[in-house]
């Protein structure tokens, strides 16, 4: 485009109004001005765009053209300042969240029902992936903000809010205690006769409890991997063996006695789960998530 945008501009308005002095009051521009620009477009495309009368200006045939194309480009020009308006207005955009399934079902659905009730007209979309997953998103700002397990350590970039602890511990349902215990004995080991399921090796959590197995020398005999940890509760629930899970996601589950908490010799050290977010990122969605938390 060898016209800078003020140049068609200027055309679109004299083009408009039909009248160089009505676009030089519209413009703030004195009519020198125009008649300047104006000679200066024709130049440049080399070709002659209005004819002059005494009443003012009218567009040649290839002015004609031009004006179609450029009346539609500021149209949408315009359409589009509208619309960003509105969104200021009414506090309309996208926020996009990174979550696991779990972390969404148990742990998210609330801050959203809040959120919704208090920013309605933003529309949300929910990537669910694994914490870790989610980090990497975090870090190449593909999602606004990130419902995680917070890692040892962390970009500089990334910022955490509303942290909470968390528990990992070991579960099982009645039933599959009573079969263990009726076939190993009243003494028997866990992590030698149960089957224990974990998440499998990728995950956060996984690691974390790894790393209290060799902390504590513990070498499970049987392991069963799952890939979520709704799996993990449900498969707990059935009896198929005793799953590591965080207690305050089956709280009403203890409580109600569908499934039992086994005692350990030392706990496995609590952790935390926390809202994150790149300090790089803004927009006025993520402003307005971060404001409920």
């Amino acid at each position: 485009m060898d016209q800078n945008l003020s140049g068609y501009k200027i055309f679109y308005e004299v083009a408009t109004s039909g009248n160089i002095s009505k676009a030089a009051k519209k413009l703030y521009i004195s009519q020198p001005a125009i008649s300047k620009s104006i000679v200066k477009l024709e130049d440049s495309l080399e070709t002659k765009l209005f004819k002059r009368n005494s009443r003012g200006v009218t567009l040649t045939e290839e002015g004609e053209v031009l004006y179609k194309y450029v009346r539609d480009a500021f149209e949408s020009i315009n359409s589009a300042e509208t619309e960003l308006k509105r969104m200021k207005d009414f506090n309309i955009g996208h926020l996009q969240i990174g979550v696991s399934t779990t972390l969404c079902r148990y742990v998210l659905l609330p801050y959203l029902q809040k959120f919704l009730e208090q920013f309605p007209n933003i529309r949300i979309s929910i990537n669910t992936q694994s914490s870790s997953q989610t980090l990497n998103l975090l870090e190449q700002r593909k999602v606004d903000i990130g419902l995680v397990a917070e890692p040892k350590t962390r970009k500089s970039e990334l910022r955490s809010v509303h942290s909470q602890q968390i528990h990992d511990v070991f579960v099982a349902s009645p039933q599959y205690l009573k079969n263990l215990e009726s076939i190993c004995g009243p003494d028997y080991d866990v992590f030698e006769e149960a089957n224990i399921m974990l998440l499998d090796e990728s995950n956060v959590t996984r690691r974390h409890v790894d790393e209290y197995f060799k902390s504590m020398n513990i070498e499970p005999a049987q392991i069963l991997e799952v890939t979520t940890m709704d799996l993990l509760i449900e498969f707990a629930k059935i009896g198929i063996g005793v799953s590591c899970v965080i207690r305050e996601l089956v709280k009403d589950d203890l409580a109600a006695g569908r499934l039992v908490e086994l005692p350990v010799k030392l706990p496995i050290p609590s952790r935390s789960i926390a809202f994150m977010y790149n300090a790089g990122n803004t927009g006025k969605s993520l402003d307005s998530f971060l404001s409920i938390l």
